[in-house]
């Protein structure tokens, strides 16, 4: 009798000490203006989701790095534990797997509908896998089409990058870039405004969306947009570390995954007028504006295939792997 009493007061122990982690107040840092950045707004979205399912899992946000976490550092807080979520652009993670530069290999996802096309796919569990190899789970969806935009030249075929100092946000992609006879700086989208304020860039790749909320259209006044396809394309979820996921009940898990289903379609919705809102940005602002041809994207992507894609897929299998799952899905 007194073993089963013992037994059944540390099983209440547990029970109390697992339902007080769970009750605990979640962290989602991210470096993006709050209540104007779509990946924040999103992100509220999701919040409420989860509120509507569960209130007893509370969140507090921390927007424009307010939670005092550099927006590359945020990884190391996830995989110790320190920081339970994220707005994470996937590319900012290949310093510790260079394969998360499939996220944003260039030419690889053309559309925002073929983005999402690949969530629930082979090539979607495979990311996941590596995710989870790295101390986090991704929760979201959320896909982000991206330009070129400069100083004062403007952007149509490779050869036109030929001398700029340019971002692109992935070492991949910057070998592309280097190809084609650019200068590449690799720096978080935080920093781009003052390194072209100051002359450290002359351009930069990055998303529409960034371009607005960071107001890059202040220093850039050529802009070149995807037209029918898109060169440039990351995948800026909302990540959990994985120790913090896996705390969550199944139950728990299934509304995250509930509410991250709802936040990736009003995230989509987002991301389908954020093109037109750059655009609208940079001739307020007396920028000049134009769509890449067919033509120049085609050569893009001949270029991207004989160096990003081939880079990439010799320096490791999973590599390989990765980019064939990508490939697959039509």
């Amino acid at each position: 009798m007194k073993t089963i009493i013992r037994w059944s007061m540390a099983l209440a122990v547990a029970a109390i000490a697992s339902a007080g982690a769970l009750a605990q107040e979640l962290k989602i840092s991210h470096q993006f203006k709050a209540n104007a950045d779509g990946r924040d707004l999103a992100t509220r979205v999701f919040v409420k989701e989860v509120n509507a399912r569960d209130p007893s899992l509370q969140f507090r946000i921390y927007p424009a790095q307010s939670l005092g976490i550099k927006p590359v550092a945020q990884l190391d807080a996830l995989q110790n534990g320190t920081l339970e979520m994220a707005v994470f652009p996937m590319s900012y993670a290949v310093g510790k797997a260079q394969e998360f530069s499939i996220i944003i290999m260039p030419g690889t996802v053309p559309t925002l509908e073929h983005a999402m096309k690949l969530r629930g796919t082979p090539f979607h569990r495979k990311l996941q896998d590596l995710a989870h190899a790295n101390g986090v789970h991704i929760v979201t969806w959320w896909w982000t089409p991206g330009a070129f935009a400069t100083k004062d030249r403007e952007i149509a075929g490779p050869a036109s990058v030929q001398g700029l100092k340019l971002r692109a946000a992935d070492p991949t992609f910057e070998s592309m870039l280097k190809a084609a006879g650019a200068s590449v700086l690799n720096m978080p989208s935080t920093e781009i405004y003052p390194a072209l304020q100051s002359g450290v860039l002359s351009g930069t790749l990055t998303s529409a969306e960034t371009f607005v909320s960071m107001r890059l259209y202040e220093q850039t006044k050529m802009a070149t947009l995807p037209g029918k396809y898109s060169l440039w394309m990351l995948l800026q979820p909302l990540v959990m570390s994985k120790q913090h996921w896996d705390k969550l009940t199944p139950a728990q898990q299934k509304i995250f995954e509930e509410a991250a289903a709802k936040s990736d379609e009003y995230f989509l919705g987002l991301q389908r007028e954020a093109v037109a809102d750059m655009e609208k940005a940079y001739r307020n602002a007396g920028g000049k504006v134009r769509e890449m041809t067919q033509a120049e994207y085609d050569q893009w992507l001949a270029l991207a295939k004989d160096t990003a894609w081939k880079e990439f897929a010799a320096k490791s299998a999973t590599g390989k792997d990765l980019l064939d799952a990508l490939l697959a899905v039509k």
